[in-house]
């Protein structure tokens, strides 16, 4: 009998060690994603010049601890000096102008040693996705770069996709909505899905309402993480300054989003400023999620 109990505190003992200590945990570890329109590299921002900003954003995304990020705006030289600068971090995305270097990239970045990138793409927000062109009434060429990726310490695969919708074609930015969505229920089934990026939308418009409207009958059915965060969100309400470190906007243009059934921790907007400064023009967004 004595031998007997022994035995069982034994085994009882080793299934409280696994349980502490070997990540047996009811909890999955989140994952913070940021949304950043970094600003393109103009010679008439003055003293708000890239060379001026680019080491304080860099040292945002470093403090904030960022494991994802979906950039607008980037263009090839920023890219690089991001790299260089967070040599943690891999990338995948294409220049808007020609589906190459030219132009604005809608870049993702990762965490080379947290997922794999197992796919990645973009497509044009026009009437001829495949190729790069304008669509509808856009003043610019616009682009959705996506990637269906693994995270290495819960073996789950998501999409991730970012985009940066046109600035003066409303249309457009309603047909691009209504593009994105159903792209991801031709190509995402069931997995997880998270939408970043800077739609030159407010809550309160058509676009926004077109991504973030639930469907009976569709798989793919986005929430505005602020809205579901579980803890209250941080920072201001909008996301534009124009570099005005005084300015307080009223509505956010920058976004992230969930596919509905993913579980948001926090959400901050991120005022950070630099001795009088900010680093861009817009704050950018993060959010810790959960599958």
């Amino acid at each position: 009998m004595k031998k007997y109990c022994s035995s069982v505190l034994y085994n009882l003992v080793i299934f409280v060690f696994i349980f502490l200590f070997t990540g047996f945990n009811s909890t999955p570890e989140p994952m913070r994603v940021m949304t950043f329109n970094i600003r393109l590299d103009s010679p008439n921002d003055g003293a708000n010049i890239w060379t001026n900003r680019r080491a304080n954003l860099v040292s945002m995304i470093r403090f904030h601890k960022a494991d994802i990020v979906g950039f607008q705006e980037a263009q090839k030289h920023q890219i690089d000096f991001m790299l260089q600068s967070l040599p943690e971090y891999g990338w995948f995305g294409v220049g808007r102008d020609d589906g190459k270097q030219q132009g604005e990239f809608s870049a993702i970045f990762y965490r080379k040693d947290r997922f794999d990138t197992l796919s990645t793409s973009t497509f044009w927000c026009s009437t001829t996705p495949e190729h790069h062109g304008k669509g509808w009434d856009a003043a610019y060429e616009r682009i959705v770069t996506f990637g269906k990726m693994k995270d290495n310490r819960n073996n789950k695969t998501f999409y991730l996709f970012n985009t940066h919708l046109d600035n003066e074609g409303q249309h457009a930015r309603i047909e691009s909505a209504k593009l994105i969505k159903s792209t991801m229920q031709l190509i995402c089934d069931n997995y997880p899905v998270i939408l970043t990026g800077d739609f030159n939308s407010t809550p309160n418009s058509e676009a926004y309402q077109i991504i973030s409207a639930s469907e009976t009958n569709s798989s793919i059915n986005l929430v505005d993480s602020r809205t579901i965060s579980k803890s209250k969100p941080h920072g201001p309400s909008g996301t534009f300054t124009g570099f005005d470190i005084n300015a307080k906007p009223d509505a956010p243009i920058d976004f992230i989003f969930v596919k509905k059934g993913m579980s948001v921790l926090s959400h901050g907007t991120l005022s950070d400023s630099f001795d009088g400064y900010l680093p861009s023009d817009h704050y950018p967004v993060l959010a810790e999620i959960v599958f």
